[in-house]
């Protein structure tokens, strides 16, 4: 019994006739007509929707006012229903208003009904005595052919359905990649030059030696997670550039691995939940710090990143700190992040900064003045997102209002932000934050020690008073045991050469800038 359903709602296993019936002198016409429609749907979806959905539809007959119309699988008999059905409906009404009713149906157990000619290509039926007296190596060959036909149809199915239930699993495990954030919207500096390298260079040989997994760290809004998502979209355009299918790459937030995690745990979906990790070919998981203290989760992402990196799969991950400096995560998953490449993003520097913001206001076609541009760079100096957010602001304002920007329009409109950046510190504050940093007590501030221990931390504290109060250096230097403004002065510039000698002393003095400044 062939399995049957109708586009105009009867349900499946409603009566039917055994088999529709066309009157032979009424063939040529149908198959006139068949071979206008199936052009008409060619030329609506595309070529690759109809070879891959529509191609092998075959029309059966007519019975009265209904018309039925062979699919090889009962896969394919659903899908076109549901998105073509009332389109070959209505197509068939047009060519002849008799026909109200177009059935679909999947070939008789299994079997593939005879292939259509192709639209272009349709011609008249030959009548059955004709088809009988064809040779039998020819009736043979065209056996084999429907053969293969089939057998080449079945696996396409079981191709598509495999690449969907991928993609059903990634989309359970998986945020969306953010589109703007691409290696060509990326500011390079000498901060972030390493870093932007190694991503480029897993974004070209995933997983190659040395480089999996990919660890990058440093503090908020320096532009981590641009790195990550530039990775997954390179990823994914140079596979479908090549001809291949797109590279599956999950990517969330290790907060969003925990709850899932947690909700499989629930649902008694865990299965699922490892399956659906441990398909993709990349993975991504961001500010992974979140995971201190949670043991259980911790376990978990263990044994999938010892499950991926055996199978030959990337792993990037990102934190606020080194692998090393992450206390609270258990020493062998702390081990495994720090086996691959390391990389960090400093803090931005000035001339950074500018640049962020004028590739910024290129890409919104906005002219931005240079005083604005330097304004902003000096006053938001930690964090690229407040400093771009700052930017998106002023553009908007001007745009909404019809004004130029300007400098002073500037100081008005980011008043509150500016206010918050502008916080009084105080030189006590300084000392005692650098102190507790460099464990030293709070009295090493003043004293007159000369041990290097004691004098390098010292003189940053002096630096930073510079930088962040409104204080003289007469006064900075009472503060510091009563020492002469030029001792200032001297470590106020020994620290700057220090800062552009060695980034992870950089590193440090923008921590405790910023830590200050919150």
């Amino acid at each position: 019994m062939a399995l049957t359903t109708s586009i105009d709602g009867r349900p499946e296993g409603a009566t039917r006739h055994a088999e529709p019936q066309v009157p032979s002198e009424g063939m040529p016409q149908l198959a006139t007509q068949w071979a206008r429609i199936r052009g008409k749907l060619q030329a609506e979806v595309g070529e690759v929707v109809y070879k891959n959905w529509l191609r092998e539809m075959t029309l059966a007959g007519v019975d009265g006012d209904e018309l039925t119309i062979f699919l090889p699988s009962g896969f394919k008999r659903d899908y076109v229903r549901s998105h073509f059905g009332d389109r070959l409906n209505a197509l068939w009404q047009a060519e002849d208003p008799a026909i109200r009713r177009v059935e679909l149906l999947a070939a008789r157990g299994g079997a593939e009904a005879p292939a259509e000619p192709e639209p272009a290509r349709t011609a008249e039926r030959a009548p059955d005595r004709a088809l009988e007296a064809r040779p039998a190596e020819t009736r043979l060959a065209e056996t084999r052919l429907a053969e293969t036909r089939l057998t080449e149809t079945r696996l396409a199915e079981t191709r598509l359905a495999e690449t969907r239930l991928v993609e059903t699993r990634l989309a359970d495990v998986s945020a969306p990649l953010d589109p703007r954030f691409l290696f060509d919207t990326f500011v390079v500096g000498k901060p972030n030059e390493f870093a932007h390298a190694c991503a480029r260079r897993v974004a070209e040989r995933p997983a190659s030696a040395g480089f999996n997994p990919l660890f990058l760290y440093g503090g908020v809004g320096l532009g981590k997670t641009h790195l990550m998502h530039a990775i997954g979209l390179e990823l994914t355009r140079r596979t479908q550039a090549g001809g291949n299918q797109a590279a599956q790459v999950a990517y969330m937030s290790a907060e969003t691995f925990m709850h899932r995690f947690i909700t499989a745990i629930r649902s008694q979906s865990t299965m699922e939940f490892k399956e659906g990790l441990r398909s993709v070919d990349v993975l991504m998981i961001d500010d992974v710090q979140f995971l201190i203290g949670k043991d259980n989760t911790q376990e978990e992402f263990f044994h999938t990143f010892n499950a991926l990196v055996e199978s030959g799969r990337q792993i990037v991950v990102s934190a606020d700190k080194s692998p090393s400096d992450l206390s609270g995560i258990e020493q062998r998953l702390r081990t495994r992040l720090g086996c691959g490449m390391v990389a960090d993003l400093h803090a931005t520097t000035f001339e950074l900064r500018i640049s962020i913001l004028e590739a910024k206001a290129a890409r919104a076609e906005v002219l931005v003045p240079g005083k604005v541009l330097e304004f902003l760079a000096h006053k938001i100096d930690t964090n690229v997102r407040e400093l771009e957010g700052c930017l998106n602001r002023l553009v908007a304002h001007a745009s909404l209002f019809g004004r130029p920007i300007t400098l002073e329009g500037a100081q008005e409109v980011l008043r509150d932000i500016l206010k918050a950046h502008d916080r009084r510190v105080t030189i006590e504050e300084i000392q005692k934050r650098v102190a507790e940093h460099w464990g030293l007590r709070i009295t090493d501030m003043t004293s007159s020690r000369r041990a290097r221990a004691v004098a390098r931390p010292r003189q940053v504290a002096m630096y930073l008073a510079k930088h962040l109060t409104d204080r003289s250096l007469p006064e900075i230097g009472r503060m510091f045991g009563n020492r002469d403004h030029t001792t200032v002065m001297h470590a106020c510039t020994r620290v700057a050469e220090l800062m552009e000698a060695d980034p992870e002393f950089r590193e440090q003095v923008e921590l405790m800038r910023g830590l200050l400044k919150r």
